[in-house]
């Protein structure tokens, strides 16, 4: 289900917390004994095909499984950008999504290596990964001004999302100079980059120009999927690892975290910011009515 926004606002796909299918109330006791009702969000499997072949099962919350489908096997050099998509199959009960696409495909021996990736709701990825990598050159004319990102920083916070409603769920955002044009959630942050992957994938979006934020560490496989989608600048609220700094300094990724408030780091590609925005009409600490959060019991005031 795709959420309806506002026209004018520039977006074009944004969480929809109210879809039934994601979360579920449940009955519980707070710290104080009292009897409280919550939201949780749903987590469910969603086994991906490519043609004939069985990729992986992904766990999920179910939203966009054409989107994830697409952007997971885009992200792990399985698709080409010039594959013809002959069909997208998706049957919720047997809970599979099938990619069909003209040119024939096998990844047997691909599948043979398979790697668990770090964080909520691990992921899997293959010993390949890096296969791209190497060859791909980011446009170095793309810049980033801080009066864009303080402004998306304030957007992306105060949009209505499940992580608001539920917790428990990381989100990723593609951005266009202070828009925020689609933004994804899911358990674990692999898929919620995945699912924005496919949808540029099946909308021809153009990455030059375009900023990608999480709310996830600044891990290698973060990295790793920003420069395969050829988007320039990587920002997100979260700190950093040692590799995924590393990889960005040799991609010439614009890398930037720990961005709250008016504060952020860049350690990698720090060329393409430009200082436009004056600090003293920035807010120092994120307004606590809508800083994230894990979700509340209902009816107490965050």
């Amino acid at each position: 289900m795709e959420a309806r926004v506002e026209p004018g606002d520039g977006a074009l796909l944004l969480p929809d917390p109210e879809d039934p299918r994601l979360t579920r109330r449940v009955e519980g006791l707070d710290h104080e004994g009292r009897r409280v009702e919550t939201h949780v969000v749903h987590e469910r499997p969603l086994t991906i095909f490519l043609n004939d072949q069985e990729i992986v099962t992904v766990m999920t919350i179910g939203d966009h499984p054409e989107y994830l489908a697409l952007g997971f096997l885009l992200n792990q050099n399985m698709l080409r950008p010039d594959d013809e998509i002959t069909g997208i199959d998706h049957d919720e009960e047997l809970e599979v999504v099938v990619v069909r696409t003209a040119r024939k495909t096998d990844y047997q021996q691909k599948l043979e290596r398979r790697i668990r990736t770090s964080g909520c709701a691990q992921g899997t990825v293959f010993g390949d990964l890096m296969e791209r990598f190497h060859e791909i050159r980011l446009d170095p004319t793309a810049r980033l001004h801080t009066s864009w990102l303080y402004g998306l920083l304030k957007r992306i916070n105060t949009t209505p999302s499940l992580y608001l409603k539920a917790g428990a769920i990381h989100g990723c955002a593609l951005c266009e100079r202070d828009r925020v044009l689609v933004y994804m959630e899911d358990v674990g942050r692999h898929n919620a980059v995945d699912k924005i992957a496919g949808y540029m994938f099946r909308h021809g979006l153009r990455p030059e120009d375009k900023i990608f934020y999480t709310t996830g560490r600044l891990t290698s496989e973060m990295v790793i999927k920003t420069v395969q989608m050829r988007i320039p600048i990587l920002v997100s609220r979260s700190g950093f690892t040692a590799w995924g700094v590393e990889l960005a300094r040799e991609a010439d990724l614009t890398l930037i975290g720990r961005a709250r408030g008016r504060r952020f780091l860049a350690l990698a590609g720090e060329h393409r910011l430009v200082y436009d925005a004056p600090l003293s009409a920035v807010e120092e600490r994120e307004d606590p009515r809508t800083v994230r959060k894990a979700s509340l019991p209902e009816g107490e005031a965050e």
